[in-house]
C-alpha cells in the first residue's frame, strides 16, 4: 500500500480502508489533491485485503469544494471540460466500485465534497456538519454530477431548491431528505462507518441498488418534470436576471435525469464549462476571495486582537436595538444604556421586533428569546454601570456636543484598553475623539440598516485610531459575522460617498431634460435595487440635502449644491416620511409624484430646457462614470485603497449588482480610457462635478487597471 501520498492516509482495518482526506487548510479540492486521493481510491479497489472503503476528512471538513484560486485562472472551456470529464470518469469508477464505498461525513461537505459523497453507496455524517451545493453563489453549477446525482437521491423539487440557492443545511436536516443514511456523534462517526461496513460486508447491505446514478424512483414523471421545471423557471427569471448558473442548472436537470447518465453528466459539463468562463463567475468568484481577505491589512499583521465577551451599548433606536440584536445572536453579553426608564422600554420592544423574523421562520422559539434576553442582556440609565464593558458602540442622536460629553464621561469610567466606537454616519471621527485623553482608542464601527441583516461593517480609522484598536475592530466584526471592510476617516466615510458618487449624476442629467423615471429603471436595468429618486425618498430628501451641504463646506466647489436640487427641496416632499418625494405613497403602488414633475417642469421652463431623449446605456455610462470617478477622488484622498475592499462595500452596503464584480472590478471592465472618455464628455456638458479625476488620467494613459492582480 502506497505511504507516499502527501493529502490522503490509509489505514487498513479488519478488511475496511480508512482513507482520510487531509490537504488543509479546508481539504479543497486542489488538482494535486484530487490526484492522490483518485490514486489512493483506484489502488484500494485493486487490493484483494480491501472489502470495503470508508472516506472521510480532517478536523471541521470532509471536503469543503475546489480550489477557486485555481478556477480563475481558466479562460478556455474545451480543456478544462476535458480535466473535468476525468473526474467524472473517476467518481462513476468509485459509484461502480466492486467494493462498497462509504462518506463518513465528519465536517464541512460542500460542492465537489457533496458530489464525492453521492458516488459513494453510503453516507454517514456526523450531528450539526454542513451539506450543500453551493456553487451557484460563485456563479457555477455543480460540474461533478451533482445536478443529476442530487435529484437522483433525493427527489427534483428539493435537489433543486439546494442547488439554485446554494444553502447549506445541517445533517439532522440531510438525513430527513435521504442525502445521508445514518447520523452520528462525532466521537461516534468512525464507529457507526464501521458498523456500516460490517453490513456490507455481512450481506445486509447491498452497494448495487445504492448506485446514485441508477436511481429512479425519487424522479417525478416527464409531465409533472415539465410543470414543475416550468415553476422554477418562472420563479427563478426576475430573481436572477443578469445571472447565469441558475439557467445552466434548469437546463441540466431539464434534459438530464435521463437513462443515459453519461449523456446527461456530459451535457453538466458543457454547461459547467459556459459558466466558467463567463465574466459572471469571475466577478464572483473575486467577491468570494475579496470577502476572505476583508479587514487583513498590514498595519495590523502579527498583532492579537482582544476578545470583547461583554459590550456596552449606548442607545436603543433603530441601529441600536439592531445592533444589540447582533450581539446576542453572536453569544455575547449586552449592556444597553439608554437616557431613561421610558426610553429603554422602548428599545426594549424595539429588539424584540428585530427577533420576529426569527421567530416566524423558526429559527428561535418565543422562550428561547425570553431565555436569551434575560441571561444575555442587561440595561441601565446609568453610564457608571459600564464599567465592566470590553467594548462599547455609541448609536445616539447625531449631534457632536452630545456624543462627545458621553465619551468624555465613559473615560473616567472604563478601563483604559476598551474600545469606543461611534456608529455615526456622518460625523468625523477624528474630531469626536479629541476630548479623549488618548483618540487612539476610538474608532467607526458604521451598521447598515438593518444590522442584524446587512452584512457589511465598515469600520473607519480616525486619524489617531491605534492598531490595536483595529485588529480588535476588525476580529469582533467577524465574531459578529460582517464583512469588514476598513476605510479611513472623511465626510461620508466610503460607502455613503460612493453611493452618494453614483447616484448623485442623476440631478444633472434631468436639469438636461432627461426622464427622471428612465434613469430610475436604466438603473435597475443595470442591476441596482433601486433608482437613485427611490433612494432619495428612503434616505429622506431633506438628509440628502443636508449631506450635500456637507460635502460642499468640506470637499469644495466640485459638490456644490444643484440648483434643482435646491428647489426640490424648498418643495418639502421629503420621500416616504412625509408620504411624498419623487414618488407619491398615498396609495398601495407608489407614483411619479406630480407636485415634484411641476417642479422639475418649471425649472426646465425657466431654463428653457428641452425633454431630452437618452437610451438607457447612456443613463447608466454617465452614472457609472460618475462613480468610478468618485471612487478614484476617495483613493487620492487616502480614505480607501484597496479596490477589492471598496468593491466588496459597495455591494454588501448598497446592493451593487454581484455579478457585476463591483464598481471598480467594472471600471477595469469597461477600460479607464472610456471611463476618462466618458468624464471629459460630462465635464464639457455639465461642469466640475464631473472633472476627471487625476488617477483616472494617469491611469488611463498607462493603460493601468485598478484591480493589479
Amino acid at each position: 500500500m502506497n505511504t507516499d501520498y502527501k493529502t490522503v492516509k490509509m489505514e487498513l482495518q479488519d478488511g475496511v480502508l480508512i482513507i482520510q482526506m487531509d490537504n488543509p487548510p479546508v481539504n479543497q479540492m486542489s488538482e494535486h489533491f484530487i490526484l492522490e486521493l483518485k490514486q489512493a481510491t483506484l489502488e484500494a479497489v485493486e487490493d484483494p485485503a480491501v472489502k470495503v472503503i470508508i472516506l472521510t476528512g480532517t478536523g471541521k471538513n470532509f471536503v469543503a469544494g475546489a480550489d477557486v484560486t485555481q478556477l480563475l485562472t481558466v479562460t478556455e472551456k474545451a480543456p478544462f471540460v476535458a480535466k473535468l470529464m476525468d473526474v467524472h470518469a473517476w467518481l462513476n469508477g468509485l459509484e461502480a466500485s466492486p467494493k462498497p464505498i462509504i462518506a463518513a461525513i465528519n465536517g464541512n461537505c460542500l460542492g465537489g465534497g457533496m458530489e464525492i459523497a453521492l458516488a459513494c453507496h453510503y453516507r454517514v455524517a456526523a450531528q450539526g456538519v454542513s451539506l450543500g451545493l453551493p456553487e451557484v453563489k460563485l456563479g457555477l453549477l455543480p460540474g461533478s454530477a451533482g445536478t443529476q446525482r442530487m435529484p437522483r437521491v433525493i427527489g427534483l423539487p428539493d435537489a433543486l431548491d439546494l442547488m439554485l440557492t446554494g444553502k447549506f443545511i445541517k445533517a439532522q436536516k440531510a438525513w430527513s431528505l435521504g442525502l445521508v443514511d445514518e447520523l452520528a456523534p462525532l466521537d461516534k462517526l468512525r464507529e457507526t462507518a464501521l458498523a456500516a461496513a460490517a453490513n456490507f460486508q455481512k450481506g445486509l447491505l447491498s452497494h448495487h441498488s445504492r448506485r446514485a446514478s441508477r436511481r429512479f424512483d425519487r424522479l417525478p414523471s416527464a409531465s409533472e418534470k415539465k410543470h414543475l421545471i416550468n415553476f422554477i423557471k418562472a420563479q427563478t427569471a426576475p430573481k436572477a436576471k443578469g445571472y447565469i448558473a441558475p439557467f445552466k442548472i434548469i437546463e441540466a436537470v431539464e434534459k438530464g435525469l435521463t437513462t443515459d447518465f453519461q449523456a446527461d453528466i456530459t451535457r453538466e459539463a458543457e454547461l459547467f464549462g459556459d459558466c466558467l468562463v463567463s465574466d459572471v463567475a469571475k466577478n464572483l468568484i473575486g467577491i468570494f476571495l475579496n470577502e476572505r481577505s476583508a479587514g487583513r491589512l498590514p498595519r495590523i499583521k502579527g498583532l492579537t486582537p482582544a476578545k470583547p465577551q461583554k459590550v456596552g451599548m449606548l442607545g436603543g433606536g433603530v441601529m441600536g436595538s439592531s445592533i444589540v440584536h447582533l450581539l446576542l445572536s453572536s453569544g455575547l453579553e449586552a449592556v444597553l444604556w439608554e437616557v431613561n426608564d421610558q426610553a429603554l422600554e422602548k428599545a426594549l420592544a424595539a429588539i424584540k421586533k428585530t427577533f420576529a423574523f426569527k421567530l416566524k421562520t423558526k429559527k428561535i422559539k418565543p422562550e428561547q428569546l425570553e431565555a436569551l434576553l434575560s441571561q444575555k442582556l442587561s440595561t441601565t440609565t446609568k453610564l457608571e454601570d459600564m464599567a465592566g464593558v470590553d467594548l462599547l458602540i455609541e448609536a445616539v442622536v447625531e449631534n457632536m456636543e452630545v456624543k462627545q460629553d458621553i465619551w468624555k464621561k465613559l473615560e473616567g469610567i472604563c478601563r483604559p484598553e476598551v474600545i469606543f466606537a461611534t456608529n455615526t454616519s456622518a460625523l468625523p471621527i477624528t474630531e469626536m475623539a479629541t476630548v479623549l485623553a488618548d483618540p487612539g482608542r476610538m474608532i467607526g464601527l458604521h451598521f447598515f440598516n438593518p444590522a442584524e441583516r446587512m452584512p457589511l461593517l465598515e469600520i473607519i480609522c480616525a486619524a489617531k485610531t491605534s492598531d490595536q484598536t483595529l485588529a480588535t475592530s476588525v476580529a469582533f466584526g467577524r465574531t459578529i459575522k460582517k464583512v469588514p471592510v476598513v476605510v479611513n476617516d472623511g465626510p461620508g466615510f466610503y460607502v455613503s460617498r460612493q453611493l452618494g458618487g453614483l447616484m448623485g449624476g442623476s440631478v444633472f442629467l434631468m436639469a438636461d431634460g432627461v426622464n427622471p423615471v428612465e434613469i430610475e429603471e436604466a438603473m435597475r436595468d443595470f442591476g441596482m435595487p433601486m433608482g437613485p429618486a427611490t433612494l432619495a425618498d428612503l434616505t429622506g430628501i431633506d438628509i440628502n440635502y443636508h449631506v450635500n451641504q456637507t460635502f460642499a463646506k468640506r470637499l469644495g466647489s466640485r459638490y456644490n449644491v444643484h440648483p434643482l436640487t435646491e428647489a426640490i427641496y424648498q418643495l418639502g416632499d421629503y420621500g416616504r416620511k412625509t408620504g411624498r418625494g419623487y414618488f407619491d405613497y398615498s396609495e398601495r403602488e407608489p407614483k411619479p409624484n406630480p407636485r415634484l414633475a411641476q417642479v422639475v417642469a418649471d425649472y426646465l421652463a425657466a431654463n428653457q430646457v428641452q425633454p431630452k431623449e437618452m437610451s438607457r446605456q447612456e443613463i447608466i455610462d454617465a452614472m457609472l462614470a460618475t462613480g468610478i470617478n468618485e471612487a478614484a477622488l476617495m483613493i487620492e484622498e487616502g480614505i480607501c485603497d484597496r479596490p477589492a475592499d471598496m468593491d466588496l462595500a459597495m455591494i454588501y452596503g448598497t446592493g451593487f449588482p454581484p455579478y457585476r464584480g463591483g464598481i471598480l472590478r467594472y471600471a477595469d471592465k469597461w477600460g479607464l480610457a472610456n471611463v476618462l472618455a466618458k468624464l471629459q464628455e460630462l465635464e464639457a456638458a455639465y461642469g466640475e462635478r464631473f472633472a476627471p479625476a487625476e488617477l483616472i488620467k494617469k491611469m488611463a494613459a498607462q493603460g493601468q487597471t485598478f484591480y493589479q492582480d
